[in-house]
């Protein structure tokens, strides 16, 4: 009896694996074997790099706030301590754009978090 080869649901879930490995050299495009390792490691880089970028993100917002409430004479530490004592609850992506955009309102935020 002849081996059953799984037909049309086994060529789709090949097609699939062959097509997310199209870029890939040589081999690990062609054979399904490889070309589903070489697409599974590839598809691990861009859920890795949407976590980088968050903390890429974060990290510039900081230096943005760090250096608009340096010149107002006190440091991001200082800065966000006195927000979280006056319950001024404003997010670090707000507060880069405001620092960027209007330093006037950081200036506001600089004294009230101070006081």
């Amino acid at each position: 009896m002849a081996r059953a080869t799984r037909g049309v649901k086994g060529r789709r879930r090949h097609k699939k694996w062959l097509k997310l490995a199209k870029g890939a050299f040589g081999r690990r495009s062609k054979i399904i074997k490889s070309a589903k390792a070489t697409a599974e490691k590839g598809l691990q880089h861009p859920y890795v790099a949407r976590r980088l970028n968050k903390r890429n993100y974060r990290r510039l917002w900081i230096v943005r706030i760090n250096a608009a409430v340096r010149q107002h004479g006190s440091t991001y530490s200082r800065f966000m301590a006195g927000l979280k004592k006056h319950n001024i609850e404003i997010d670090r992506k707000i507060l880069a754009d405001l620092a960027v955009a209007d330093p006037k309102a950081i200036a506001a935020l600089v004294s009230q978090a101070s006081a």
